[in-house]
């Protein structure tokens, strides 16, 4: 059985070992709960498009050049897993962040932006109820932040963040965002050539 300890000891493993940039997880995924995970999929959906491979060992990395990884890791049941999580992320190659919590006291992004500074950390509030809490931070404590169950968004931003220093991924993003233009174009022509009643039969 896996301890929180086990989980602490192998991220700071991985923060010690001298591992190529290359081969590490570009993008962090943390959530507090596995109920997050039906939010937090967006994340993992909207990197996927962008050509992001699921890294699941540390030492084996897929063969997409840019991978991710995630983790459950609750700010108030595994105070000390958030703390090496956010502490070792950036000695573990991770380059942003993207941290989901639920409920009023959501604390994971909030937390995690505090430990892991200067690294970018982009914080989702899994329900409404946890916007407050995770844009909730006082001056000089920055955290980026969309809204309630807006992961893909969460995963938009942290790779246009990437895209300053890798001009492959700014040609992913535009290649993605003409698509969701010419999506746009074609519904439009196609709501204007056939007429509403025809567009919603030919949608069916």
């Amino acid at each position: 059985m896996t301890t929180e300890q086990d989980l602490i000891d192998e991220l700071h493993a991985q923060a010690a070992a001298d591992r190529d940039p290359e081969t590490t997880p570009d993008v962090g995924i943390i959530m507090g709960s596995d109920s997050d995970l039906n939010v937090m999929s967006g994340a993992h959906d909207a990197l996927d498009t962008l050509g992001f491979g699921e890294q699941t060992d540390f030492e084996d990395a897929p063969d997409e050049r840019f991978t991710y990884e995630t983790y459950v890791v609750s700010a108030h049941r595994t105070p000390d897993l958030m703390y090496a999580y956010g502490e070792t992320a950036a000695d573990r190659g991770v380059e942003v962040i993207i941290a989901g919590a639920g409920g009023k006291s959501a604390d994971l992004p909030n937390m995690t932006a505090s430990i892991a500074y200067p690294l970018p950390v982009v914080g989702v509030p899994v329900q409404e109820k946890s916007v407050d809490s995770v844009i909730g931070m006082p001056t000089g404590a920055p955290i980026v932040a969309v809204d309630a169950g807006k992961s893909f968004n969460a995963a938009l931003s942290a790779v246009q963040m990437l895209a300053r220093g890798y001009p492959e991924l700014e040609d992913r993003l535009v290649e993605y965002h003409e698509e969701l233009v010419a999506d746009v174009a074609e519904t439009s022509a196609a709501l204007h050539d056939l007429g509403v009643a025809g567009f919603r039969e030919s949608s069916r």
